[in-house]
């Protein structure tokens, strides 16, 4: 099962990754467009611009912020075997869906099963924390049964 573990744990490395590199390439663009545009007799129309492209920058610099935060959050995760118990790594099956504890990343695909890459501080990534095999929780009126941890 570590090869599952691994499998998904490089699909979220791959998200951030991704994240990472187009937030990087959002603000370069957005950078070169403020450098590129000449003052001309039209000093408001000048001065809009590059604020626009400012705002433009430090939006994408929260982008990249957050990018990084997610980085380093999965830099903690292990894909030994989990002892059981849900925590960052686990992989989580309910007869609802299967979940892997790691960051939000959204849907996984694996040999053609379907995971949700969840954070701990998701909704659902805090009712999971903590349970076992056969334990049940609620979530948004839906009833989640676990039928493994890995």
């Amino acid at each position: 099962m570590t090869d599952l573990k691994k499998e998904l744990y490089q699909q979220c490395l791959a998200y951030v990754r991704k994240r990472l590199e187009a937030a990087k390439q959002a603000i370069d663009d957005a950078q070169a467009a403020k450098n590129d545009d000449t003052k001309s007799s039209a000093g408001d129309k000048y001065e809009t611009t590059r604020e626009m492209m400012q705002q433009e920058t430090d939006r994408n610099l929260a982008q990249l912020n957050e990018a990084n935060k997610l980085k380093v959050a999965l830099s903690t995760i292990s894909i030994a075997a989990s002892k059981g118990i849900v925590g960052p790594g686990s992989v989580v099956i309910t007869d609802n869906g299967r979940f892997y504890m790691a960051i939000s990343a959204g849907v996984l695909t694996v040999n053609g099963e379907e995971y949700y890459a969840v954070s701990s501080a998701s909704p659902i990534g805090m009712k999971l924390k903590g349970l076992q095999s056969g334990n049940k929780f609620i979530l948004n009126e839906k009833s989640y049964l676990i039928k493994h941890v890995i």
